[in-house]
C-alpha cells in the first residue's frame, strides 16, 4: 500500500466511522471538531484507547461475531473490541504474517501463551490458532506450563531441520529459559511483552538477552499487538525497533497537547491508525510511550506515567 492510498483509505473510513459509530462522533462533537474540515490524516483526531472499557465502539449495521477483551488484573476493567468479522481479522492476520516472515506453511507454529489461554475472548490466541490451522502441521501446537513437552517439540524440529515460529507471552518464555536451552538455527521466536502483574520489569534489552541465553542460535523478534487492534506489528531485525505492517501507521503525539505532533526522534505517547479496524475506531490514542523513526519504524519506550489526561473526562459524558 502506498503512502497516498493509505492517507485516501485512512480519510474514507475516517467519514464512515464518524458517521456510523456513534461513541467516535460524540467525542468530535464534544472537541469541537467539524468533521468535514479534516482534509488530511494528520488531522484525524484519535479516540483514546480506555474508551475501549467504558463504551461500546462499534459501528456496523450488523451485530458483532465475536468480542475480544483484554487481560485485566483484579478490579481492572478490561478493554472490549467488538468485532464484526472473524474472517477480516484472520485474513489480515495471515496477510502480516506472509509481510514479515513469508508463507505459514512453511513454518511450524508453537504458542507458549498460559495466561492468556486460561481465560476467554484473547484475540492474541485467535491469531496464533488462525497460523496453526494455515500451517496445518501436526507438530504445531499451544502449551501452558508443560515446559519439558515444549521442549522435546523444539528438540524434534531442530533435528528435522523444521523452521519454527514460537510465539510466547515474555514471564513464560523467561520461565523456560530458566530451566531448558534450546540450540535451533531454524527457530524464531516471538516475545509479546506480559510481565504486567509478575512483580518484575525489564527493559526489551534485557529481556532480550536473557531470551538470547536460553535459545543461542535464534533469533529474537517481537510483536506489537493490542485487544483494540486488528493489526500487528513486529520487530524483526533485532535492534527494538517495530516495522508496521502495510494496514498500519504510527505518529508520536506530544503529551501537553494531544493533538499536536511530535516531529521524527522526539519521544511522546503513540498514536495508531489501523485500518482493520473497520468497523470500531481506526483511530487510537495509546497509552505508550515511544518514538518514531522517519521510515516509519517506532520503538515503545514503556506506559505513560499517569496516562489518563485531560480529555479522558469526556468519557463520563459519551453515551
Amino acid at each position: 500500500m502506498t503512502e497516498n492510498s493509505f492517507e485516501q483509505k485512512a480519510l474514507e473510513l475516517f467519514r464512515y466511522q464518524e458517521i456510523h459509530n456513534s461513541v467516535y462522533a460524540r467525542y468530535l462533537d464534544l472537541l469541537g471538531i467539524e468533521p468535514g474540515t479534516i482534509q488530511s490524516a494528520a488531522r484525524i483526531p484519535h479516540l483514546p484507547v480506555r474508551f475501549f472499557k467504558s463504551h461500546r465502539v462499534y459501528g456496523a449495521s450488523t451485530p458483532e461475531e465475536c468480542v475480544f477483551t483484554s487481560s485485566s488484573t483484579t478490579g481492572m476493567i478490561p478493554s472490549r473490541h467488538y468485532v464484526a468479522s472473524l474472517e477480516t481479522y484472520r485474513l489480515n492476520l495471515l496477510s502480516i504474517f506472509r509481510h514479515f516472515y513469508g508463507d505459514p506453511r512453511e513454518y511450524t507454529v508453537l504458542a507458549l501463551l498460559p495466561s492468556y489461554l486460561e481465560r476467554s475472548g484473547s484475540s492474541l490466541v485467535y491469531m496464533a490458532d488462525a497460523l496453526m490451522k494455515e500451517s496445518a502441521r501436526p507438530e504445531n501446537g499451544f502449551f501452558l506450563y508443560d515446559y519439558p513437552a515444549l521442549f522435546e517439540r523444539l528438540q524434534s524440529d531442530a533435528s528435522r531441520g523444521n523452521k519454527t515460529w514460537l510465539i510466547g507471552v515474555s514471564f513464560a518464555l523467561l520461565d523456560f529459559v530458566k530451566h531448558f536451552t534450546v540450540p535451533a538455527p531454524g527457530l524464531i521466536v516471538v516475545e509479546t511483552g506480559g510481565m504486567k502483574g509478575r512483580g518484575i520489569e525489564l527493559s526489551r534489552e534485557e529481556l532480550h538477552m536473557r531470551l538470547k541465553a536460553g535459545f543461542p542460535l535464534s533469533r529474537i523478534d517481537s510483536e506489537y499487538g493490542m485487544t483494540e487492534l486488528l493489526s500487528q506489528a513486529y520487530s524483526v531485525k533485532e535492534d527494538y525497533f517495530f516495522d508496521c505492517p502495510p494496514t498500519m501507521q504510527v505518529s508520536i503525539r506530544n503529551l501537553q497537547d494531544p493533538f499536536t505532533y511530535e516531529p521524527d526522534g522526539i519521544q511522546g505517547g503513540i498514536n495508531i491508525t489501523d485500518l482493520a479496524n473497520t468497523h470500531s475506531c481506526a483511530f487510537i490514542e495509546t497509552e505508550d510511550l515511544g518514538i518514531r523513526l522517519s521510515d516509519g519504524r517506532f520503538r515503545v519506550l514503556g506506559r505513560i506515567p499517569n496516562a489518563e489526561r485531560r480529555g479522558c473526562n469526556m468519557l463520563t459524558d459519551i453515551s
